[in-house]
């Protein structure tokens, strides 16, 4: 029997969405098969309202000939508001079989349109309760319900946070809705089904609201009510009975309010919660609330209302601290072991009034106490007090911390020890669909991989922020844009940066300006390589999920800063004026300065030629032939100028910094000798720093895949594994779970940077997961095809010296996998191709009739098309598990490791690679370089001693100087 099924079907990247509003929404499903190669030759979807039977359809596309699987737009009648649509798909393969039916998947519509709203924005009283005032308040209304009712659903958001309860229970597991937008433009509203949560007669509606972004205190210590000053609720409650009937349950003034327990609750602050003043059963019907204020109507600065389009922020671990101590200043601290961005749930039994204090941060100090001085104003402080009946448990409602490390104050007996099982960590953020794995044989690269992963956890909390515990934690678009590549491998972030990128649009300046971060709480305006987030981070999303609507939605937003850009100066060609942040945080940075010492203008001119090239390939996507002209036409003026500008006639370019070489490279700024010279005098810069790194925001992102790109992959390697200052496995050996703002947060004395701007959560670094993904395992795609329909498997261990990786991504077609195990003797690499997409596969180093597949050989199994190359055998496969196993040639073995004895030619080769590169021209080398060659290899060859590995670096070191003596270089 075969196996051809249609499996994990979305509708807008999401599995049965309730409550959205999109007008043509789009489908999107996987394909199982049992026989390699099989690909889609042709679909049909069928969609019916409200008959999970399709006993009728609203829409059937009839057998489509097409091997689309991805983002197929529905086309049917306009969809009704507050409609449960079904679906299913069959398909068609390359092998004349077809598929049973999917099993039948759904989307449910939201409101669709402003008059489908009833309910009016409500908040208290202002005689009976102050509308500034710090305690959450408590908004509730009974009402009674006839039987039969068949379904129900509330919709509705609030400003600034709410949490939603019916009948004594929560509604949903979100956290801290209605989420983060730039509120006065755009503002999410949330859909719960509640049809379980009702009961006939009496029942109960309750909404607790805090300040949340939109009023409380934002980026400086006296800013807050930054959208407004009023808290407010805005529900309505559609219950449908048996016989047809609705009916409507609003807010409006029938509605009464207090307020309670908590009596203070602030995103960089923290919460205050008094048990005492628990108003108990205050969402159960028959409460008695005669003491409650009244509701007023308030009107609203709110112009739009959009459905949830980011996933919801969500509880999505828990974790148990792993110790409890005091340290010397004598505080009693817990370590959750882990840097982590959520909340404690604690809980205790104590006398009434008992009053429990958690303090929270991210590291120990060198003499072992907890620090705070990186938090800047934050406080990051939880009180709790209790009521003083039996075991209480809680966990704070409207607010997150980022820490590790916890400071207790008043547990009872915590003199004697905190009961660890008392408290738990709940890691909280936007609950992304995991799509990305990456390991090795290295503990040290894997627990760099965790560190990525946890940041991006930690700062992906319904905006990308740039640190989750500092009184910032802002959308900073430069952080966003550099790490989108690593972002979308660990993480399916299409929900996440498409709502994002709305507010980037909703809040672009009406001269195509972007501002630094989004939502624009900060006024500022734009700098290279953060506006750039405009036109990088959906460009990202259209390569990496074929995504072409993200593209046409942003377009204007794109085409508008670039010509922003091109506006400004006497030279359009240029970007040589304005505020630049340059590339921040560089380690070549003056004393006392953030800003790297490469020229801010190379920089922008580099990041104007980037989106332009963007705008002009968007444009190519879209069918927009006139913008594909115009664009093209500026992308050449504009690297034609960069070299007039920034390049010698010999090809040096003007700017002698690691980050100028990067980027001039990894954006084709330069070409032909230039391009050689540049590559080299990277490499150069980085031998002569001992193979580390002092770029910044802007080169670090890039700087491995530049020098893998010029032609220096092995230099790329030296740089992740080194373990000293600066160097991301410094980090890990100091101990990070997460990655550092800084690349010495912690000094080498165990002393730390600067209390002004110290994150230990700081996602940006974390962009060396793209080439560990990319170059590293070998996961890449042809970009001329997006969505990985056309994949690249190329692993790249030369110079490594780990003897495994294995990376795995869940594309929009399925899971991709390259994992390669190497020794002295053989060289393994498997592989898993999705159905409906193909793969060139480039096994380095092989020989066609050593390679085997399967245990067979490859000449004779079923894989047709392949040719042996300079670089190893490639081959073209579909989809399917792939095992090749062949002989590991030189240049292929692992490295050695410290104090063991091996015959290694890895550095040999490399020594000689320098010659061959650096002296190419060179018909006789010195002799004493050739002596020194020699004699090594015969060492090796003829196995007559051992070397160890100083030996070995201090003749290659030899060797190297000897190879670039030989040359005189400009």
């Amino acid at each position: 029997m075969t196996l051809l099924n249609v499996v994990a079907l979305t509708c807008e990247y999401r599995k049965n969405p309730l409550g959205i509003d999109i007008k043509r929404p789009r489908i999107s499903w996987k394909i199982e098969s049992d026989r390699r190669g099989t690909m889609q030759k042709a679909y049909q979807l069928q969609v019916t309202a409200n008959d999970r039977d399709f006993t009728t359809t609203t829409w059937d596309t009839g057998v489509i000939q097409s091997d689309e699987s991805i983002h197929i737009e529905y086309g049917g009648p306009e969809l009704k508001p507050r409609t449960r649509y079904f679906y299913r798909v069959k398909i068609w393969d390359n092998f004349d079989r077809v598929s049973e039916w999917s099993e039948t998947a759904w989307w449910e519509t939201g409101l669709l349109t402003s008059d489908e709203w009833k309910a009016e924005w409500i908040t208290p009283d202002p005689d009976g309760i102050d509308p500034l005032s710090e305690p959450a308040f408590l908004l509730r209304k009974e009402f009674t319900l006839k039987t039969g009712m068949t379904s129900a659903r509330i919709y509705g958001t609030g400003v600034g946070l709410y949490e939603l309860y019916l009948n004594g229970e929560r509604v949903g597991d979100e956290l801290l809705a209605p989420g983060w937008t730039s509120y006065h433009k755009r503002l999410q509203y949330q859909t719960y089904d509640v049809t379980e949560q009702l009961q006939n007669g009496s029942n109960a509606i309750g909404v607790m609201l805090a300040d949340g972004w939109y009023k409380g205190n934002l980026v400086r210590e006296d800013n807050r009510n930054i959208y407004g000053d009023r808290r407010a609720a805005f529900f309505q409650l559609h219950v449908t009975y048996s016989d047809g009937t609705e009916e409507v349950i609003v807010t409006d003034n029938t509605w009464k309010a207090s307020t309670g327990p908590i009596l203070f609750s602030e995103i960089y602050h923290g919460e205050t919660y008094d048990a005492r003043l628990e108003k108990e059963g205050w969402t159960l019907p028959n409460f008695n609330d005669q003491g409650w204020i009244g509701t007023i109507v308030q009107v609203m600065p709110i112009t739009q209302m959009v459905s949830q389009e980011n996933v919801p922020t969500r509880v999505t671990e828990v974790l148990k601290p792993i110790d409890t101590f005091v340290t010397p200043a004598g505080d009693t601290i817990l370590d959750m072991g882990q840097n982590m961005v959520g909340r404690i749930r604690l809980k205790v039994k104590a006398p009434v009034g008992t009053r429990i204090v958690l303090k929270h941060a991210e590291v120990i100090d060198k003499d072992g106490n907890i620090y705070f001085g990186n938090l800047k104003f934050a406080k990051q402080t939880v009180e709790y007090i209790t009521k003083g009946e039996g075991i209480e448990i809680y966990a704070p409602h409207f607010t997150f911390q980022g820490f590790r490390y916890v400071k207790v104050q008043g547990y009872p007996g915590q003199e004697n020890g905190l009961p660890l099982e008392n408290f738990i960590g709940e890691v909280i953020h936007s609950d992304m669909e995991r799509t990305g794995e990456f390991e090795c044989s290295d503990p040290l690269v894997n627990r760099l991989q965790q560190n990525i992963v946890w940041g991006q956890r930690g700062n992906f909390l319904d905006v990308p922020t740039d640190c989750p515990q500092r009184s910032e934690r802002l959308g900073w678009t430069a952080d966003a844009q550099v790490f989108i590549p690593t972002a979308l491998f660990n993480y399916n972030g299409g929900p996440f940066f498409t709502k994002w990128l709305r507010d980037l649009k909703a809040d672009q300046l009406p001269d195509g300006n972007v501002p630094f971060v989004i939502p624009n709480v900060e006024g500022g305006k734009g700098s290279a390589a953060w506006g750039d987030a405009a036109t990088i981070i959906p460009w990202t999303i259209y390569q990496t999920y074929g995504d072409k609507r993200v593209l046409a939605e942003q377009f204007d937003s794109m085409k508008a800063w670039v010509e922003y850009i091109r506006r400004q100066g006497k030279n359009e060609y240029l970007w040589n004026t304005g505020f630049h942040f340059g590339d921040w945080l560089a380690l070549d940075a003056k004393e006392n300065s953030f800003v790297g010492a490469t020229a801010r203008d190379f920089i922008a001119t580099v990041f104007y030629a980037h989106s332009t090239r963007i705008l002009r390939d968007a444009a190519e996507v879209l069918g927009k032939s006139g913008e594909v002209k115009e664009y093209s036409f500026l992308l050449d003026k504009i690297i034609e100028q960069f070299n007039l500008e920034f390049v010698s006639p010999s090809g040096r370019l003007v700017s002698p910094t690691q980050t100028a070489h990067v980027i001039a490279l990894m954006f084709d700024m330069v070409d032909g000798k230039a391009k050689e010279r540049t590559a080299y005098e990277l490499n150069q810069l980085l031998i002569q720093n001992d193979y580390h790194l002092n770029t910044g925001f802007v080169g670090t992102p890039y700087i491995s895949l530049a020098l893998t790109k010029g032609g220096y992959h092995e230099t790329a390697v030296k740089l992740l594994m080194k373990d000293d200052f600066p160097s991301w496995l410094y980090q890990v050996k100091k101990g990070a779970t997460t990655v550092w703002e800084h690349w010495d947060s912690i000094k080498q004395d165990g002393s730390f940077w600067s209390d002004q701007m110290n994150s230990f959560n700081h996602y940006a670094y974390g962009s060396i997961g793209n080439w560990m993904y990319r170059v590293v395992a070998g996961i890449d795609m042809d970009t001329a095809v997006p969505a990985y329909k056309k994949i690249k498997i190329q692993p790249n261990f030369a110079g490594i010296s780990f003897t495994q990786a294995k990376a795995a991504f869940e594309s929009m077609y399925g899971r991709i996998l390259s994992s390669w195990n190497l020794t002295n003797e053989t060289v393994e690499i498997e592989v898993e191709i999705p159905v409906n997409t193909t793969a060139e596969i480039l096994l380095p180093k092989a020989n066609l009739a050593d390679v085997l597949e399967g245990n067979k050989p490859l000449v004779s199994g079923d894989i047709h098309s392949y040719l042996e190359i300079k670089e190893g055998v490639r081959l073209t496969v579909g989809s399917g598990f792939y095992h090749f196993r062949y002989r590991n040639e030189s240049g292929l073995r692992p490295s050695f490791t410290e104090d063991t004895p091996i015959i290694d030619f890895l550095d040999y080769m490399e020594a000689v690679a320098v010659l061959e590169k650096f002296a190419p021209g060179i018909t006789k080398p010195p002799a004493i370089f050739s002596t020194k060659a020699r004699s090594l290899k015969e060492l090796a060859e003829l196995q007559e001693v051992n070397l160890t590995v100083d030996k070995v670096k201090a003749i290659i070191g030899e060797l190297k100087t000897l190879a670039l003596e030989a040359v005189l270089v400009e």
